[in-house]
């Protein structure tokens, strides 16, 4: 039997790689390898690494600490690419070394907004069973 591959789904290799990315950049961002002019690395969180299934291109989801400055965070890490990729380099022991590619990273707002929504519901719900008990 044949098994079907479901092709939204990340393969272990990509899982593997895409992690091992991560915290090697996540490494660089805090001891400030990449030697990146006018930022601080030491305030990016690195949240996710995904990879292409031919393994050459890594988007990594950033967010800086706080959320603050997260346009002029992702634009200056994507300029300065580059610098990243060089300093991934000495870290990495892989075929091919991944091009980078930096993303906002949303999930912390996302879920932000659904705790919020879950509350209100909750509220709502407490002040209709209070009035039905009057």
């Amino acid at each position: 039997m044949k098994k079907e591959k479901n092709s939204s789904a990340f393969s272990q290799r990509q899982l593997r790689v895409g992690e091992l990315v991560k915290q090697n950049l996540g490494e660089i961002f805090i001891r400030n390898e990449a030697k990146i002019p006018s930022i601080n690395t030491k305030v990016i969180t690195v949240t996710e690494v995904r990879m292409t299934p031919d393994l050459k291109t890594a988007r990594a989801y950033v967010i800086p600490l706080g959320g603050a400055e997260m346009d002029k965070t992702v634009s200056i890490l994507t300029e300065f690419s580059h610098l990243v990729r060089k300093a991934l380099s000495k870290k990495l022991d892989i075929k091919f070394l991944p091009k980078l590619s930096f993303v906002q990273d949303t999930s912390f707002e996302y879920a932000e907004k659904i705790e919020r929504l879950i509350r209100k519901n909750k509220k709502n719900e407490n002040e209709k069973e209070k009035r039905r008990d009057n």
